[in-house]
């Protein structure tokens, strides 16, 4: 496991590689994020950016998800996966916000969470993406980079992931965090061909230390 020495390292180098990280889902308010972050699910940020513009040109508040069929809506998301479900999770979501919520987006953390196809991860996007509230959220590359790296443990759970984190990282770096670690995973330390032989980072990182030893193993023989 890395000590607070390297991991500061680490958040250093890659704030270098990336120092524009940002959320690359496109929305231009609280309710359209929101809807973004549930549709990327097992789903990549790319293609959900090719379906949004003419989805939310068409449906602009709550209201509008509600005045058509989950058919209609099921087939203005049909390239997305799980797009059924999603559909369904949306109009709720929307009936959810106008009776309980005066039709906005809470910045509640817990308050999102409540909100159907709203999991822990989308709502830590939204409270920090929308409302500049500190939060890690740990998406595929946020875990996979960690573990990696030895931030966290390989067994930690998704929640354990995210409160090591927050224990480990300065609470006002962690929306910038957040995002610097998802850019470094999705174009750097990719899942299946990470770059490390050219990662500034792969003197402290264990799993790339491995990799790079199995590469020689195999050259000698």
């Amino acid at each position: 496991m890395l000590n607070k020495a390297q991991i500061q390292f680490c958040l250093e180098q890659i704030e270098d590689m990336f120092p524009d990280a940002h959320c690359e889902l496109n929305h231009s308010n609280p309710f359209e994020l929101t809807i973004a972050v549930l549709l990327s699910a097992q789903c990549t940020d790319a293609l959900v950016n090719k379906v949004t513009p003419k989805l939310f040109a068409k449906y602009k508040t709550p209201q509008d998800y509600l005045k058509v069929s989950v058919e209609e809506l099921q087939n203005d998301i049909r390239s997305i996966g799980l797009y059924r479900n999603k559909a369904k999770n949306i109009q709720k979501l929307s009936e959810l916000l106008l009776t309980e919520y005066g039709g906005e987006i809470p910045k509640d953390r817990d308050e999102l969470t409540k909100l159907p196809g709203v999991g822990r991860k989308t709502a830590n996007v939204v409270v920090s993406v929308a409302y500049g509230i500190p939060a890690i959220a740990v998406d595929t590359h946020v875990e996979r980079v960690s573990k990696r790296l030895g931030i966290c443990r390989w067994k930690d759970s998704v929640l354990q992931v995210e409160e090591t984190l927050m224990k480990k990282i300065p609470k006002s770096l962690w929306g910038a965090t957040h995002h610097r670690l998802i850019f470094f995973g999705r174009y750097h330390c990719k899942a299946q061909n990470p770059n490390c032989p050219e990662c500034p980072l792969l003197s402290i990182c264990r799993e790339g230390k491995k990799r790079m030893n199995q590469k020689e193993k195999k050259k000698v023989k």
